[in-house]
């Protein structure tokens, strides 16, 4: 059997729009990211969902509850978090960005490395596999966890990931599609 997995991401928030990488720190979604997270909806059409599971952060939460609230259980899981950009967290994107390809193996500063993100979203599936076999869930978080579904599920390199990045090449889209065999 598998678990089939809709990835869905926050919306904008207030730090995206002022060129803030937020990481751990929780921040509110911008109007415009209501509208975004709102979107999502169009990407859950004709499908059914046993379960939805978001990141804690409240961006993903507040996200998760405009598309799903009183239709599905909605679960709050911390691996779905962010990476955590220690120091950097709440830091201008012009200094963050240019360090997270460089932050494979290598943690920020009192943080983390994708590396270690990918470890936590393989444990996150793992534990799918064993709770959800043959069912569908959704997903609603963050750059970090659906690039290290990129790498576990589609067998990329992070260098690979990275350079697929929808985000680099404005190419947003109401879900994204994987599968836990």
């Amino acid at each position: 059997m598998a678990v089939k997995i809709t990835y869905f991401v926050h919306g904008t928030t207030t730090d995206n729009e002022q060129g803030i990488s937020s990481g751990w720190y929780d921040v509110e979604l911008s109007e415009l990211g209501i509208e975004h997270a709102l979107a999502n909806k169009a990407g859950t059409e004709g499908k059914q969902f046993d379960a939805v599971f978001c990141s804690d952060l409240k961006r993903a939460v507040v996200s998760a509850e405009l598309v799903f609230k009183d239709k599905v259980k909605i679960i709050q899981d911390k691996r779905l978090r962010e990476c955590n950009y220690g120091k950097y967290n709440a830091q201008p994107s012009e200094i963050v960005e240019p360090l997270q390809e460089q932050a494979i193996t290598q943690r920020f500063p009192e943080g983390e490395s994708y590396e270690d993100v990918k470890k936590r979203i393989g444990e996150f599936l793992d534990f799918l596999k064993e709770d959800y076999d043959g069912k569908s869930v959704a997903i609603v978080a963050h750059k970090a966890p659906q690039l290290a579904l990129d790498v576990l599920l589609k067998g990329k390199t992070w260098k690979q990931a990275f350079a697929d990045d929808w985000r680099k090449k404005k190419a947003w889209q109401p879900g994204w599609e994987y599968i836990i065999e």
